[in-house]
C-alpha cells in the first residue's frame, strides 16, 4: 500500500485562493470601468445603446418571443438541474456556495437599483434605464439574472464544460429576447453579469472554496502514471516555513527500485501567491524582463524544464530533470534526481569556508557565460552536496537569453546573500577571485534593495533595525556612564556663581560625550560596506545607482491624486467668471493677503531656530522657507520642508544627528500647537452662537474620534509596536533635543512665538482672501478652516496637498455659512498667495542657496 510521511500536512477543507480575490478586483475594476464610460461618454454610450436595439429590432417578433419563453424556463431548470447532480455526488457544499451568492448578487443588484434611481448622475441613468413599450422603466439590474450568473459561477459550472455551454446559451437566449423587446439596455446587461460575477468570486474568497490540492498519494498515483513504482513521499520543507508558496512544494520519493526522486508539485493556488506583487514588477521596473504576472500551470511548467535542460546543457551542477506530468487539471509535478545534501541556509557559519562560496560563484559564472540568469539565488536555493559542490536549484524564476543588467543583479543578489553570512570583505574575496573584479564592481550600480530578492530585502530590514538598537543602546550606556562620572566627580561649591558655571560646563561636556557617542556608535549599512569592500580592490568602480523604477508608488499616487485635484478644481472653476472675478475683488484687501503671506517665512525662520541652539543666520533661514515654496510643489508637503530644513542645518554647521533632531523637535512642537489651537477655536466657534460655555459637537467628535483610535491601537499588537517603536526612538533622539532648548528660554520663545506667528499670518491671508470677495467669517471659524485644511494637506501624498488643501477648504468654508460664489475664488486667491505664486521666489531661492552651498 502507498505511504505518505506523517510530516504531509492535513490540508484544510476550505483554502481563501488568491486567484478568487484577483477576479474579484478585476470585476470591481470592470464595473468602475462601464460606469464611468456611461458618465463620462454619454453620446458614444447613447448611440452604441441606439444601434443594437435597431440591430435587435430586425429580429423576427416569433423568435424573440420563443428565445424569451425558452430562457426563461431554462434559466431555473439548469441550476436545479446541476444542483441535484452535485448532491448526488455529495457536494452539497458547493451548492450552498453558490446559493449564498445568489442571495448576495441580488441584495446588491437591489442597492445598484436603488442608487441609480436616486442618486446616480443623469448619463448613468439614462444608460442603464429605458422605457419599456408598456410604458414603464425597465430595472438597471436584472434581480433574477445576476444571482444565476453569481450562483454558476460560485458551483464551478465553469469546469464543466457541458454544463457551462448549456447555462451561457440561456443566458444569451435571455439577453437576446430582453434587448429585441426593448426591456433593457446593453449597458445594464453588461453590469448584471459582472455584478453576479464579482459577487460571486468575493463570496469564494470570503467564505472559502473546497480545497482541491493534490495530497501525497494523488503524487504518488501520478509518478505511477508515469512508470515509477514509488513506495513513500516525504515532505521536505516545513509547511509553517514555507513562506515562498509560489516556488512549490518538494517531496522525496522512495523507489521499490532504483535512487530517491525529488519531485516539485504546483498548484493553482501557489501559482497565485505573489501576484499583486509579480504584476507591480513588471509595471514598475524597466530594463527587466519579468515572467508572465499569471501563467498557465502548462507555461510554469515549460519555463522550469526549459531552464533545467538549459543549465545542464550549459554545464553547472543542477538537478537533473526525469519527468514532467500533471496531476488532474489544478497542478503538475516535475521529477528531478535527488542529490543529497544541505542548503547554503542550513550550513553553520564555521562550515561556509571560502572554497564553498567559489564554488557558488563557478556556477554562476558558468550560467552567465550562456547568458542563464537565475534571478533566485537566496541560501535555500544553493544545495551543497556531500562532496562540498555547490547545487543550484529553484530555476523557475530564472532566465534564457538574459540581458546585461539582470546578469548583474545576479551577481549583486549572490554578493549580499554570502555577505549576510560570512561579511563584506569574504564575499567580495571569494567573488573576485573567480568573476575577476571588473565583473563584480559592474555589479555596485545593481546593489540595491530593489534588485534583490524578497528574502535578502528582509534580512536587510532585520539587520538596520538591529543597528539602530544597538546604536541607540551605546549612546544610552555612555550617557549614564558620563553622569555617574559627573556625580561622583563633583565637589561641593560654596559659591553660587561658580557652581552655576560648573552646571553649564558639565551640560555642555554632557552634550559633547553624546555627540562622540552616537558618531562611535554608528554602523554602516551592509550594502555600503560591500560597496566600500568592491572599491578598496577596483577604485574607479562605478557606484552610481542605476535607476530601475519606471515607476514610484509615491509617484502614481501623486498623478491620481493630482489627477482628482485637477477635475475638483476644474469642476470648481466653471462656475466662476474670471473676468467679473478679477473686476469684484477688492485689490486693497488681496494686498493685505500678500502681506501676510510674506510674513509667514520669517514667521517660520523663527519657528525653525527656536529650536537650534546652534548659531544660524537669520536671513538664509528665511531664505531657507522661501526655497521650500518651490520644493513643496515638487514634493509632498510633510516630507519636502522637512528635507530642505534638514540639508540646510546640516550646511549650516548643525551635525546630521542634531539637524534631524532639531527639526523633529520643531514639527513635534508645531503637531502639539497645532492640535491645540484647533481644539482652541472649534471650541470658540462651538459657543459663538450659543450662550451657553458647553463645547461643540466639532470637538466632542474630534476627541471622540482620538479616543477610539488611540484604543484601536492599544488593541491591536501590530499597531501597538509600531507606535512604540516610533515613540522610543522618538525619546531617544528628538526628546534630548527639546530638553537642550528648555534650558535657553529665548530660543524657546522664538519657536512658540514663530509658530503662533505663523498659523496667525496664514489665518490673516485667508480672511483677507475672503473679504476680498465680499465675504465675512469670524476669526475663530477661519482660523478652524485654515488648520483643518492645512492638516489634510500636511497628510496628502500630492506635492503642496494639492486636491485635498482646496476640496477641504472649500467645503469647511461653505460648511461654515459662506456663499459658495465666494468659497471658491477666496480658495483660489489663498492658494495662489500660499502655493503658485511663490514658486518662482522660491526657485530662485533654491537656486541661490545651492549655488552658495547653504542647502
Amino acid at each position: 500500500m502507498d505511504k505518505v510521511s506523517g510530516d504531509e500536512p492535513l490540508l484544510p477543507a476550505r483554502v481563501h485562493r488568491p486567484a478568487d480575490l484577483v477576479r474579484l478586483f478585476l470585476g470591481i475594476l470592470g464595473i468602475a470601468l462601464v460606469l464611468a464610460l456611461a458618465a463620462f461618454a454619454h453620446q458614444t454610450t447613447t448611440g452604441l445603446a441606439q444601434d443594437i436595439h435597431e440591430s435587435a429590432g430586425h429580429a423576427p417578433q416569433l423568435l424573440a418571443n420563443l428565445a424569451g419563453l425558452t430562457a426563461n424556463v431554462a434559466i431555473f431548470i439548469v441550476p436545479v438541474a446541476f444542483a441535484v447532480e452535485r448532491l448526488i455526488k455529495r457536494d452539497g457544499l458547493r451548492v450552498a456556495d453558490g446559493v449564498l451568492a445568489a442571495v448576495l448578487a441580488h441584495g446588491v443588484s437591489l442597492a445598484t437599483d436603488l442608487w441609480v434611481a436616486k442618486a446616480a448622475p443623469e448619463s448613468i441613468h439614462q444608460a442603464l434605464i429605458r422605457i419599456t413599450p408598456g410604458g414603464g422603466v425597465t430595472d438597471p439590474v436584472h434581480g433574477y439574472l445576476s444571482p444565476v450568473i453569481a450562483y454558476m459561477t460560485a458551483v464551478g459550472m465553469s469546469r464543466r464544460p457541458r454544463w457551462r455551454i448549456a447555462m451561457w446559451a440561456v443566458l444569451l437566449l435571455d439577453a437576446f429576447a430582453v434587448l429585441v423587446n426593448g426591456y433593457t439596455t446593453p449597458f445594464s446587461i453588461v453590469i448584471t453579469v459582472l455584478i453576479g460575477w464579482t459577487v460571486a468570486y468575493g463570496t469564494l474568497y470570503a467564505v472559502g472554496s473546497p480545497n482541491v490540492r493534490p495530497t501525497g498519494q494523488h503524487l504518488l498515483a501520478g509518478l505511477r502514471r508515469v512508470g515509477f513504482k514509488p513506495v513513500t513521499a516525504l515532505r521536505t520543507e516545513d509547511p509553517a516555513e514555507h513562506v515562498h508558496n509560489d516556488r512549490g512544494r518538494r517531496y522525496l520519493v522512495t523507489l521499490e527500485d532504483g535512487p530517491p526522486l525529488d519531485v516539485t508539485v504546483v498548484d493553482r493556488e501557489q501559482q497565485a501567491q505573489g501576484f499583486f506583487y509579480r504584476l507591480w514588477q513588471r509595471l514598475a521596473l524597466r530594463g527587466i524582463t519579468q515572467r508572465r504576472s499569471l501563467q498557465s500551470l502548462r507555461q510554469a511548467l515549460e519555463q522550469e524544464a526549459l531552464l533545467a535542460y538549459a543549465a545542464i546543457a550549459a554545464g553547472a551542477n543542477a538537478p537533473k530533470l526525469i519527468a514532467t506530468s500533471e496531476l488532474g487539471p489544478d497542478a503538475v509535478m516535475l521529477v528531478y534526481e535527488h542529490i543529497p545534501g544541505r542548503t547554503l541556509d542550513t550550513i553553520p557559519d564555521e562550515e561556509l569556508t571560502d572554497e564553498l562560496m567559489a564554488s557558488a560563484w563557478r556556477q554562476v559564472q558558468v550560467l552567465q557565460s550562456r547568458r542563464i540568469a537565475h534571478r533566485r539565488l537566496d541560501g535555500d536555493a544553493l544545495l551543497v552536496d556531500r562532496s562540498g559542490n555547490v547545487v543550484l536549484t529553484d530555476l523557475r524564476g530564472g532566465e534564457i537569453a538574459a540581458g546585461d543588467l539582470v546578469l548583474r543583479m545576479d551577481v549583486a543578489q549572490l554578493l549580499v546573500t554570502l555577505a549576510l553570512r560570512v561579511g563584506p570583505e569574504r564575499a567580495v574575496n571569494t567573488a573576485v577571485s573567480v568573476l575577476g573584479p571588473d565583473a563584480v564592481a559592474d555589479s555596485l550600480p545593481l546593489l540595491q534593495p530593489l534588485a534583490l530578492t524578497r528574502i535578502s530585502r528582509a534580512a536587510l530590514r532585520r539587520l538596520a533595525r538591529e543597528r539602530a538598537e544597538r546604536e541607540r543602546e551605546t549612546v544610552l550606556a555612555n550617557a549614564r556612564a558620563a553622569k555617574e562620572a559627573k556625580e561622583a566627580a563633583r565637589a561641593p561649591e560654596t559659591d553660587r556663581k561658580s557652581l552655576k558655571a560648573a552646571e553649564k560646563a558639565e551640560r555642555q561636556a554632557e552634550k559633547k560625550a553624546m555627540d562622540e557617542a552616537l558618531e562611535e556608535a554608528r554602523e554602516e549599512d551592509l550594502l555600503v560596506r560591500i560597496r566600500q569592500q568592491v572599491l578598496l580592490i577596483r577604485p574607479q568602480a562605478p557606484i552610481e545607482p542605476v535607476r530601475l523604477e519606471r515607476v514610484r508608488p509615491r509617484t502614481l499616487i501623486s498623478f491620481v491624486a493630482g489627477a482628482f485635484a485637477a477635475y475638483f478644481l476644474l469642476t470648481q472653476l466653471t462656475h466662476i467668471q474670471f473676468g467679473k472675478l478679477v473686476d469684484q475683488a477688492d485689490w486693497v484687501w488681496v494686498a493685505v493677503a500678500v502681506a501676510f503671506q510674506a510674513l509667514t517665512y520669517l514667521a517660520a525662520a523663527m519657528a525653525l531656530l527656536g529650536f537650534v541652539p546652534e548659531k544660524v543666520t537669520l536671513g538664509r533661514t528665511v531664505l531657507a522657507q522661501v526655497a521650500g515654496s518651490f520644493v513643496k510643489v515638487v514634493a509632498p508637503a510633510a516630507v519636502g520642508g522637512v528635507a530642505l530644513n534638514t540639508r540646510f542645518l546640516q550646511r549650516a554647521g548643525v551635525r546630521p544627528g542634531l539637524a534631524v533632531a532639531s527639526v523633529g523637535a520643531s514639527q513635534l512642537f508645531g503637531l502639539a500647537c497645532h492640535i491645540m489651537l484647533l481644539l482652541s477655536f472649534g471650541y470658540v466657534t462651538g459657543t459663538e452662537r450659543s450662550s451657553s460655555l458647553g463645547p461643540s459637537r466639532t470637538v466632542i467628535g474630534g476627541l471622540l474620534t482620538a479616543a477610539v483610535l488611540v484604543l484601536v491601537v492599544a488593541a491591536i499588537p501590530v499597531l501597538r509596536k509600531f507606535v512604540s517603536t516610533r515613540v522610543r526612538s522618538l525619546f531617544a533622539g528628538v526628546v534630548p533635543r527639546m530638553l537642550d532648548v528648555l534650558q535657553r528660554p529665548q530660543k524657546l520663545l522664538s519657536g512658540i512665538g514663530g509658530m503662533l506667528l505663523l498659523t496667525g499670518a496664514n489665518v490673516m491671508c485667508l480672511d483677507a482672501a475672503i473679504r476680498a470677495f465680499g465675504g465675512g467669517l469670524s476669526y475663530a471659524s477661519t482660523a478652524v478652516v485654515f488648520l483643518t485644511a492645512n492638516a489634510l494637506g500636511s497628510a496628502a501624498p500630492t506635492p503642496g496637498g494639492v486636491g485635498a488643501v482646496e476640496f477641504a477648504m472649500t467645503g469647511a468654508l461653505t460648511f461654515a455659512g459662506l456663499p459658495a460664489e465666494q468659497a471658491a475664488p477666496a480658495v483660489l486667491l489663498f492658494r495662489l498667495m500660499t502655493l503658485w505664486l511663490p514658486v518662482l521666489p522660491g526657485w530662485i531661492s533654491f537656486t541661490h542657496l545651492t549655488r552658495k552651498g547653504a542647502i
